[in-house]
């Protein structure tokens, strides 16, 4: 139902095709540009947090999702004249209490993992709190973070997820293309020339997971509260040098970055756990059809 009720309000394919082909073609512009000027980003990052500080750089960096995510919705309302409740959910209003169910658990379970490593391989951290900076750096992650993953959650597991099932009439092409292409774009991502490729495994699961909830949920409230909780817990508590997010966060992880088998205890142990929990809470049932099934459109 959450794919099906988007057709109530859209006819035309080619206006879902106009902000992917922006976007993308923003994001591949940007990628050209650094590989054609040979711009060396971790250097690049360094340098301007060094010049203006990581708060700033931060809030420069966050602020272009403000600027995606209030096109995207504008075009879904007035050209798609799609209500925002209808890209959101496909309840009669949006729950906030899913999202801060969702928001809750993994900013728990996340919390947890990081005071436990942190006990448990001391060395590898140093404290880095100091009370003025952090203090604007929970200001600026509480006001701008949830934009930036809420622009994410609505371009992908709701624009993208509701144009390519009209399009394909069914529930598996939109999770696996939207899941694989939001991993993808992360290879972008500096974690990735340090951890190496084994990290995209991650960031390709995460994808699935969102777009799991979101299709047995019937709307976006749970993918929106586990994203931001994820972004906001680790911009505040943990930071390192060679990360998308450098912060004036609690703790700075100094060891040196590598990636095994470890990656994937996440997607095949903790994202199982969460899915379980969040099945029994709210009584998810028949999950081949809510996965696999079809789409079919209605007018009503």
């Amino acid at each position: 139902m959450f794919i099906a009720q988007a057709s109530k309000y859209t006819q035309s394919f080619w206006k879902y095709l106009v902000i992917p082909i922006l976007f993308f073609g923003l994001m591949a512009l940007n990628y050209v540009a650094v590989e054609f000027l040979e711009i060396d980003m971790n250097q690049f990052m360094q340098e301007e947090i060094a010049r203006k500080g990581a708060n700033r750089v931060l809030a420069e960096n966050l602020s272009a999702f403000v600027l995606f995510l209030g096109g995207l919705l504008f075009w879904v309302k007035y050209i798609h004249r799609q209500p925002i409740r209808a890209l959101t959910t496909s309840r009669k209003k949006v729950d906030w209490g899913r999202f801060g169910f969702a928001f809750i658990l993994v900013a728990v379970v996340n919390t947890i993992i990081i005071v436990a490593d942190y006990y448990s391989n001391p060395n590898d951290y140093l404290y880095n709190f100091r009370p003025e900076p952090f203090l604007y750096l929970v200001i600026i992650s509480v006001l701008l973070i949830p934009l930036q993953t809420s622009f994410e959650e609505y371009f992908f597991r709701g624009y993208l997820m509701q144009g390519l099932g009209l399009l394909g009439k069914n529930r598996w092409v939109p999770l696996i293309l939207t899941s694989v292409i939001f991993g993808g774009l992360h290879y972008f991502n500096p974690e990735v020339t340090k951890l190496g490729n084994i990290i995209m495994i991650y960031y390709i699961g995460t994808g699935f997971m969102l777009g799991i909830i979101t299709l047995m949920d019937e709307g976006l409230e749970l993918a929106l509260g586990f994203h931001a909780a994820n972004n906001l817990i680790t911009a505040l508590l943990v930071t390192a040098d060679w990360t998308a997010f450098q912060t004036d966060s609690i703790l700075k992880d100094v060891s040196e970055p590598s990636a095994g088998w470890d990656v994937l205890i996440p997607i095949f142990v903790i994202y199982p756990v969460f899915l379980f929990i969040l099945a029994k809470k709210y009584g998810w049932k028949n999950w081949k059809n809510k996965l696999f099934g079809k789409v079919v459109p209605s007018n009503t």
